[in-house]
């Protein structure tokens, strides 16, 4: 079967992790796998194809930020909190915290602006 090669967390560079939540699709990979890991690639919906969602997973994985195994044919995928928070303390709380305002809020401004049929008039 075929494995994966990851960092040793101590190997870790503040500027790969930094570069690899940076770009959007993989800071939502890493804010959802935040919410609940693990997680296999195929229950995160992504807005790209799967070859370039492949992509974004071989990079955040060779940053140290997820770990990546098989179960069954099936690729779990798990985010390194315990790695990632005694290298950098604090960054995945901030950088997912500010995921998830980020997200609330353009739900809430997205629902604020839909249309409502108008009320019939009484008569």
């Amino acid at each position: 079967m075929r494995t994966f090669e990851h960092p040793d967390s101590g190997s870790f560079t503040l500027d790969a992790v930094l570069s690899a939540l940076a770009d959007p699709v993989r800071r939502f990979i890493g804010w959802r796998l935040w919410e609940l890991s693990p997680r296999g690639c195929a229950e995160i919906e992504l807005p790209v194809s799967k070859s370039t969602a492949t992509y974004h997973y071989r990079v955040l994985r060779e940053a140290g930020v997820i770990w990546q195994h098989y179960q069954g044919t099936a690729i779990m995928n798990v985010l390194r909190v315990e790695d990632l928070d005694a290298r950098f303390p604090g960054l995945l709380e901030a950088v997912f915290s500010a995921e998830r305002a980020a997200r609330t809020a353009a739900s809430t401004a997205a629902s604020a602006y839909q249309l409502t049929p108008p009320e019939s008039p009484s008569v």
